[in-house]
């Protein structure tokens, strides 16, 4: 059956296998966002070890799931994987060195002797969360906008912007009002479903407050993500794209993303279904007093990522457009790789359901009781 599947066919298939895990590693953030919490919400050590331990149950789960994704990139679409990593390279350096210190800030936080002191590791876990996660947003926005690269007869990527007569290598895609909203919207996000995710493993019976405080942090944190939310939704319906005919010629096209909404009913729904689920998750939590609150609006969230990222690659659409040779300009038929390694590919996802199956298990085992302040105090803690 996988055998038979047709070129273009295994080329969408695994761009939407790829944007899946992208989508559920927006909806890991809750790690990011909880970290960018700790100083907002707790207000004692005891407070403070709440959340970093509760934090520090799943965060590796987002690291593994951005170099799946980036794996996953790799081994489907490289030509896209060498340009953006070639051409945007300080983008990236940035993105990893702030996952490889909030690494090193959960094991060295509560070590004996630590001589930078456990607010210095607090600040990384701020940085991974602000920092790492806003660049993320713009790097995802550069699929709508476009980046400054060309491509030579051999692939070879020329990136040319440069200011003060330094080539930035993909940081001016961060002066992009339109990337910076993505960004600043996956921050706030970020630390709603932070909120939400330690309103559901905590005990609070000892620790009241520190609840009142992230009851509070949701609703606010989720109004102030409003505005960067329907600033980036109301330009994407109203931007011009970037389509390709069927000789692969690359074109200024109007409404493009807007056109493929209406050609791709499936995103639509996805849309519209992410947005109700995550005012559910909002409105349950806030004004119904609800501690499970994290799993419509982590659905949510994983729906409208999976949408943003579906959207500027299907309907004959370039998802990685260049401002200065449209022609060089990438598409998920241009860039993949070959039939033989896409089906080989397909053929190793099947266990991807095991994987996940897995996962939701030890999920639930992890948190199966909530974390009290007694387990902070006298057990290991981060």
């Amino acid at each position: 059956m996988i055998g038979s599947l047709d070129y273009s066919t295994l080329q969408l298939l695994w761009w939407f296998l790829c944007s899946v895990v992208g989508a559920l590693f927006l909806f890991l953030n809750l790690v990011q966002g909880g970290q960018t919490l700790l100083w907002q919400v707790a207000k004692t050590d005891v407070e403070s070890s709440l959340v970093i331990n509760s934090l520090g149950r799943k965060w590796e789960l987002p690291f593994t799931t951005l170099v799946l994704f980036g794996g996953a990139l790799f081994a489907a679409f490289p030509k896209f994987y060498a340009t953006s990593f070639g051409g945007a390279y300080w983008v990236w350096i940035l993105i990893l060195f702030s996952f490889v210190i909030q690494a090193v800030s959960y094991e060295y936080r509560k070590k004996p002797d630590n001589f930078l002191g456990a607010k210095t590791y607090e600040l990384f876990l701020l940085l991974n969360g602000a920092v790492g996660i806003l660049l993320i947003g713009v790097a995802v926005g550069t699929f709508y906008t476009g980046s400054n690269f060309t491509l030579n007869d051999y692939n070879q990527v020329t990136w040319d912007y440069t200011l003060g007569g330094i080539n930035l290598r993909g940081l001016e895609a961060a002066f992009s009002l339109f990337n910076l909203s993505l960004g600043i919207f996956l921050v706030f996000n970020a630390r709603v479903l932070g909120a939400l995710y330690l309103l559901n493993s905590i005990d609070f019976s000892n620790t009241p407050d520190l609840e009142a405080r992230l009851r509070k942090a949701i609703l606010t944190n989720f109004l102030i993500s409003l505005p960067f939310l329907l600033y980036f939704l109301v330009s994407v319906l109203v931007m011009d794209g970037f389509g390709f005919d069927t000789e692969g010629i690359v074109s200024i096209v109007e409404y493009k993303y807007l056109g493929n909404l209406l050609a791709v009913p499936a995103l639509l729904i996805f849309l519209l279904a992410g947005v109700i689920l995550v005012i559910t998750g909002v409105y349950f939590t806030k004004f119904k007093n609800s501690y499970r609150g994290i799993w419509p609006y982590g659905l949510g969230t994983v729906l409208v990522g999976l949408t943003v990222l579906c959207l500027p690659a299907f309907n004959n659409t370039s998802f990685y457009p260049s401002k200065l040779d449209l022609q060089s300009s990438l598409t998920i038929y241009n860039a993949s790789s070959s039939h033989f390694t896409l089906t080989t590919m397909t053929y190793v996802s099947l266990g991807i359901p095991f994987v996940l199956a897995y996962i939701a298990y030890v999920w639930r085992q992890m948190d199966s009781k909530k974390l009290t302040s007694d387990e902070v105090t006298k057990g290991k803690a981060y």
